[in-house]
C-alpha cells in the first residue's frame, strides 16, 4: 500500500547558529544560482550537471548545520495536540485515530466499522493553509512585491509553512508540529542512490527537481536578504538549504486543489488530518463542499474496525510516486512508462497525417503511454501510430473518402483496422520503439531482481531498483503485446480475411476495446495525465516538482471541486517563467554589487 513518506526520528533542539561569514556565504549561494541558471545540460552531460550542482549545495549545508529550527521529541508526540486542536476548530476526529503502520508509516485506522460511501472526514477551510490565508499572513507583503510567488503558488505555500513554522504562537501550529521532519522523495537521497535511477525516465525529471529546488533556494535566499518587504519576515536570520527543502517536500507530497471562498477559481491547500490517508488502488472519493466550507472524504470501501483507512490519490505512475510523494506503490493499475512520438515534418505526407490527426483531436508530437495493464495502449496512442503508418490512399480515404467522418470516430478503435498492412505496421513499428526503448538500461529484469534480493540496499536504494524493474516490464509487455499482434494481423493479410465494416448502429463505435473509454476518439482527451517533454519553459511542477494528477473524482454536490493534488495552473505560461529569469538576473546583478560593497 501507499505512503507519503516513511517518517524517520526527528532530531531535537532548535541548533545553536554557527558563525558564517555573511560575505561566504552570499558567494557560495551566487555561485549556486549562477550554476543553476544556466541552460539545460546537453544529453549525456546532466548527471554531470547534477554533480555539480549537489556539490555546492552540500558546501551551504555543511555551513548550515544547527540552524534550522526543529521540534522537540518524536512526530507522534504531537498527535493529540492535533486531534484536540482540530476537534475544536470543527473538523471530524471520530471513527478513526492516528498510527504508525509497519510497511506505511503513519496513517489513519478504523476504530469501528466504516461503510463504502460514508462520509467519515471532513476538514473546514479555517483549518487549510492556503495560498490565500498566505497573502493574509507576514507573508503577504513580499507575495505582493514578488513576481514568482505570484505566480507559483506552492512556492508561496511552502514559505507560508516555513513562515508559521518559526512562529511559536501560529495557529497551524499543531498540524505543523506532525509533519515529518524529513521525506523520502529523491530531493533526500545520496548520490549513490540516485545513480540507481540513472537510464530510467524518471532520472530527468529526478534532476530537475533537484536544479529548481536548489536555484529557487538561492533566488529566494536573496530576496530575504534584501528586499525591504522581506525585512518581517521570520526567516531573515535563518533560511537555510534544509529548511526550504523540508517545506518543498512537505508542500510537494501533500498539496491539493480547492475552491476560493467565493467558489470562483481554485487554489492550493495543505489539509490538516486528511493528508494523514495513505493510498491504494480505488476511485478518488474526496471532494470540496462549497456550502458547509469544507473538504469531505467518502470511504473508498468498507473499513472494518482495526483496519487502515486508504483513499486513492489518483493515476500517478510509480515515477510519479517515487518523484513527487517519496513511495514505490506495488500494485500500481495505473503504471505507465512514457513514449514520445510524432510524424517528422520532412515526411511526404506530413500534411495530411497532420490535417486526419487534427481531426481525430490528435497533436502531431506528444508523450503517449505504454500502461501496465492489458492491452498497454490508449486509443489515442492506436490511432495515432495508424495515421502514422498509413499509405497517401489511406489518407485520402479518412479526408475526403465517403465515410470519411466514421473513419475519423473509429481511428482508435481496435474493432475497426484501417488494413491488414497498416495494422501489421503499426504493431511492427511499436515492437521495434519498445524494444530499442529496453536497451537503453544498462540492467535487465534479471538483474535488478536479484540486486532486489540483498539485505544490505537503503530504502531509497530499493525503491529506485524497483522503478527501473517495473519499467522494464511494462516495456518487455508491450514488445510481447506487439508481436503477438503482429503475428495475428500478418495471418489476416495472408489469409485475405475481409476488413470488418463500420456500420453506423453499430454499438462497437462506443465500445473501445483498446482503451478505458465509452466515446468515440474524437470527443475524447485520452492521454490527460502525459504532458509534453522538453518544451524549454518552466513549469510549475518542475520548479518544486509538484505532483499532476487526474481531475477525476468524487462529487458530493453540485457545488463540489474535485481533488486532486494538481499545481494551482497546471504549468507556469511564459510570461511566469520570463518573471523568474528576469528576477534572478535582477537578483544576480544585485549580488555582483554586494560582493563589492562587502
Amino acid at each position: 500500500m501507499g505512503k507519503k513518506s516513511r517518517v524517520k526520528t526527528q532530531k531535537s533542539g532548535s541548533g545553536a547558529a554557527a558563525a558564517v561569514p555573511p560575505k561566504e556565504m552570499l558567494n557560495l549561494i551566487s555561485e549556486l544560482l549562477q550554476k543553476c541558471s544556466s541552460p539545460t545540460s546537453a544529453p549525456g552531460r546532466e548527471w554531470e550537471e547534477y554533480v555539480q550542482i549537489r556539490s555546492l549545495v552540500e558546501k551551504i549545508r555543511k555551513k548550515q548545520k544547527g540552524l534550522s529550527i526543529l521540534f522537540d521529541g518524536k512526530r507522534a508526540d504531537y498527535f493529540p495536540e492535533l486531534i484536540k486542536w482540530a476537534s475544536e476548530n470543527g473538523a471530524s476526529t471520530e471513527g478513526f485515530e492516528l498510527v504508525d503502520f509497519p510497511e506505511e508509516g503513519f496513517g489513519l485506522k478504523a476504530t469501528r466499522d466504516i461503510k463504502a460511501e460514508e462520509l467519515f472526514l471532513w476538514v473546514p477551510r479555517k483549518l487549510l493553509m492556503t495560498v490565500e490565508s498566505a497573502k493574509n499572513s507576514v507573508l503577504g507583503s513580499l507575495y505582493s512585491q514578488d513576481r514568482i510567488l505570484q505566480a507559483m503558488g506552492n512556492i508561496t505555500l511552502a514559505f507560508h509553512l516555513l513562515c508559521e513554522r518559526a512562529n511559536p504562537s501560529s495557529f497551524w501550529l499543531p498540524y505543523i508540529m506532525t509533519l515529518p521532519s524529513e521525506y523520502d522523495t529523491p530531493l533526500y537521497f545520496e548520490e549513490e542512490e540516485v545513480q540507481y535511477l540513472q537510464s530510467t525516465q524518471a532520472i530527468h525529471d529526478v534532476f530537475s527537481q533537484y536544479k529548481n529546488t536548489a536555484r529557487q533556494y538561492a533566488y529566494f535566499y536573496k530576496v530575504i536578504q534584501s528586499h525591504p518587504n522581506a525585512s518581517k519576515l521570520p526567516l531573515k536570520e535563518s533560511f537555510t538549504y534544509d529548511d526550504y527543502r523540508w517545506a518543498v517536500s512537505s508542500v510537494m507530497t501533500r498539496q491539493n486543489q480547492i475552491p476560493t471562498e467565493d467558489g470562483s477559481r481554485v487554489t492550493l491547500a495543505l489539509i490538516p488530518l486528511w493528508d494523514m490517508c495513505n493510498h491504494t488502488n480505488g476511485l478518488i472519493t474526496t471532494g470540496y463542499n462549497l456550502e458547509d466550507d469544507r473538504c469531505e472524504c467518502v470511504a473508498l470501501q468498507d473499513f472494518k474496525e482495526g483496519e487502515q483507512v486508504y483513499i486513492f490519490y489518483g493515476t500517478r505512475s510509480n515515477a510519479e510516486f517515487v518523484i513527487h510523494n517519496g513511495f514505490f506503490f506495488d500494485n500500481n493499475s495505473h503504471d505507465r512508462v512514457k513514449i514520445k512520438l510524432g510524424v517528422s515534418k520532412s515526411d511526404r505526407l506530413y500534411a495530411m497525417k497532420s490535417e486526419v490527426l487534427a481531426r481525430a483531436g490528435i497533436p502531431t508530437s506528444s508523450v503517449f503511454a505504454l500502461h501496465i495493464t492489458e492491452p498497454p495502449i490508449s486509443a489515442q496512442l492506436l490511432a495515432f501510430l495508424r495515421v502514422f503508418c498509413m499509405t497517401e490512399e489511406e489518407l485520402k480515404e479518412h479526408l475526403i473518402g465517403e465515410h470519411a467522418i466514421d473513419k475519423i470516430f473509429t481511428l482508435g478503435n481496435s474493432e475497426f483496422p484501417v488494413s491488414w498492412e497498416n495494422e501489421v505496421k503499426l504493431w511492427t513499428f511499436l515492437e521495434a520503439r519498445a524494444s530499442l526503448l529496453l536497451k537503453t538500461y544498462k540492467t535487465t529484469v534479471e538483474d535488478d531482481k536479484l540486486l532486489l534480493e540483498r539485505n544490505d540496499l537503503t530504502f531509497h536504494a530499493t525503491m529506485a531498483i524497483k522503478l527501473r524493474l517495473v519499467e522494464k516490464e511494462i516495456l518487455e509487455k508491450a514488445v510481447k503485446c506487439a508481436a503477438d499482434n503482429r503475428k495475428q494481423y500478418s495471418k489476416q493479410l495472408e489469409e485475405g480475411a475481409p476488413l470488418p465494416k463500420y456500420e453506423e448502429n453499430n454499438i462497437a463505435l462506443l465500445e473501445n476495446t483498446v482503451a478505458d473509454s465509452k466515446l468515440p476518439l474524437v470527443l475524447r482527451n485520452f492521454e490527460e495525465e502525459e504532458e509534453i517533454e522538453d518544451q524549454g519553459e518552466l513549469k510549475m511542477q518542475e520548479s518544486v516538482a509538484m505532483a499532476d494528477i487526474t481531475e477525476n473524482g468524487f462529487i458530493h454536490s453540485k457545488e463540489t471541486i474535485l481533488n486532486g493534488t494538481k499545481s494551482e495552473n497546471e504549468s507556469v505560461n511564459q510570461d511566469s517563467s520570463n518573471k523568474e529569469k528576469e528576477d534572478t538576473k535582477e537578483r544576480s546583478d544585485s549580488t555582483e554589487d554586494d560582493k563589492e560593497q562587502s
